[in-house]
């Protein structure tokens, strides 16, 4: 066995910063397909809670301790906001400029990034991704003062709780974070494009079991692609993308190749769906078509 050492060379580790801070809105199904910057984050407190220990006594010894429901919680610290945080925080906008408040508050999905530093690379050997899920913001306290000659801008603060969702084969939870300098950087880069958004898809928030399957290594990410149509003739070009297989709705059958409308206004939909295990579509992709004939 080896010898335990400490404090070598490019081993003093250490967390510190916080950024790209990203407000995640969900739609009516639940689902966070709209993620919006957070410029001017200043500080977020982690706050868990709960897993109390309630000892329990028999044959007149404590026989074992059990614990209470963690909880998780945070305070954001902010010089500004989005204005798109106002539902979230109680208020809405009934037009431009005018900000009504004591409105009813709604959940919200939130992404922050952290630096992890070290005696070597400083604070840039690597980061931490934390993803907050099913948070609400409590009102807070705002203090307005005076401009005098040593001035400081304002500083909003929320404390925020959460509400677990579901994690299949774990405990609900509101919370994941994700550490660049053990995993994959191809899987890293996937999750950023969707936290982020691409040049051709709006930033969203995947669910847990989205991001656990991610990096997971068993499964490989696809996005469909739409195939393509001419009304006049009514033919539908399917495309070949790895991963990705194509049927027609009515009767289920794989399709390749062309497939056409042969009826003047009649409609065809085209569906897809991965090949195997091995594969997952991307969070809010396509997976069907509809398409009609000219008559």
């Amino acid at each position: 066995m080896a010898i335990l050492t400490w404090d070598q060379s490019g081993q003093r580790y250490y967390e510190t910063g916080v950024d790209r801070g990203v407000l995640y809105i969900p739609n009516g199904s639940g689902v966070y397909d709209d993620g919006v910057a957070w410029n001017g984050l200043v500080s977020v407190t982690e706050t868990p809670s709960g897993a109390e220990s309630n000892a329990q006594y028999a044959d007149n010894i404590k026989y074992l301790n059990l614990l209470s429901a963690e909880d998780f919680g945070a305070t954001l610290e902010a010089f500004t906001y989005p204005d798109e945080f106002n539902q979230f925080d109680g208020a809405v906008i009934s037009s431009p400029g005018v900000i009504v408040g004591q409105q009813a508050r709604k959940s919200f999905g939130l992404s922050y990034r952290t630096r992890i530093g070290n005696d070597v690379d400083g604070d840039s050997h690597g980061y931490k991704l934390h993803l907050i899920y099913g948070a609400s913001a409590s009102p807070s306290e705002r203090a307005y003062q005076t401009i005098n000659d040593s001035p400081e801008a304002i500083t909003f603060s929320w404390e925020i709780t959460t509400v677990p969702v579901a994690v299949t084969g774990l405990r609900p939870t509101s919370i994941i974070t994700i550490d660049s300098t053990k995993v994959s950087p191809a899987d890293l880069t996937a999750l950023e494009d969707f936290l982020y958004g691409t040049a051709g898809t709006d930033p969203s928030l995947p669910t847990p079991d989205f991001v656990l399957t991610l990096f997971s290594g068993s499964q490989t990410v696809v996005t469909p692609t739409t195939p393509t149509f001419v009304p006049a003739t009514g033919v539908i070009t399917i495309p070949s993308v790895t991963g990705v297989r194509y049927r027609r709705a009515d009767t289920n059958a794989v399709v390749t190749g062309t497939v056409t409308i042969g009826v003047a206004g009649a409609t065809l939909v085209i569906t897809a769906e991965p090949v195997d295990g091995t594969y997952v579509f991307a969070p809010l992709s396509d997976d069907d078509w509809s398409f009609t004939r000219n008559p």
